[in-house]
């Protein structure tokens, strides 16, 4: 049994996680740890706010207890706002706290579009215009090559947790560049787990979302690799070996 842990923000999306564990198998276990949200606002004093180590401190204690073999930070705003070096620092506070390997969602973006072998993406973001232009500062800080960036201006992950498939569909639809490798959809508050495949058909190229590269990252720190299809290309394609 391989044990994941992931501390998550408040209650929106949540219930991506058992979905996904149900598709990966019986031999993986997700836990999850709620963490307190403080003020729901894509704002970017809120999001530091949000993710500051003693926030994150909370839960980690109740995932040692479950046995957990790797933790993430399961906010994607909530890590790049503090920028590659903070965000670096949040990790490896994480890490040393949990007694275990420790990442965050922004980290998965990165190291998810690296095993897809993808330079070139567009961000199809929920949040405010600067906060969505933070989010492909930090991607291009490890050289990844920004076509487009779509902003939709949500305020609130409340809001986000909203949307179903049909907002799903137009936002990948409205956000996809003909130069763009992947479309990467940055809020872990969408509820993305059960769309991946018909966002992926309709734009004819992989799409990677906060949930699901989330829990990837967690699978890649555990050294598991597990296919699963109905979770998108990021499940079933074979590593690329990076020149």
């Amino acid at each position: 049994m391989t044990a994941l842990g992931f501390l998550y923000p408040g209650h929106f999306a949540e219930d991506d996680y058992p979905r996904i564990e149900q598709l990966l198998g019986s031999d993986i276990r997700v836990d999850l740890v709620h963490t307190d949200i403080g003020e729901d606002a894509h704002r970017v004093d809120a999001l530091l706010e949000r993710g500051s180590a003693g926030r994150l401190a909370t839960g980690v204690q109740e995932l040692r207890h479950a046995g957990a073999e790797a933790v993430v930070w399961a906010c994607t705003s909530g890590s790049f706002v503090h920028g590659w070096d903070g965000a670096q620092e949040q990790v490896r506070t994480l890490a040393v706290a949990a007694g275990m390997p420790a990442s965050s969602t922004s980290f998965a973006f990165v190291h998810a579009a690296r095993e897809l072998g993808v330079r070139r993406v567009a961000i199809g973001a929920t949040y405010p215009e600067d906060v969505a232009q933070l989010f492909a500062q930090f991607l291009r800080s490890d050289g990844v090559d920004i076509v487009s960036v779509s902003s939709s201006g949500v305020i609130t992950a409340a809001e986000a947790a909203t949307w179903g498939e049909p907002e799903l569909l137009a936002l990948a639809r409205n956000s996809d560049h003909p130069d763009a490798e992947a479309l990467l959809l940055p809020d872990t508050a969408l509820h993305t787990a059960a769309h991946i495949p018909a966002l992926e058909k309709e734009l004819g190229k992989p799409v990677l979302t906060a949930n699901q590269v989330t829990v990837w990252e967690a699978l890649r720190l555990a050294d598991r690799r597990v296919n699963a299809p109905e979770l998108g290309a990021l499940f079933t394609r074979e590593p690329i070996v990076q020149a």
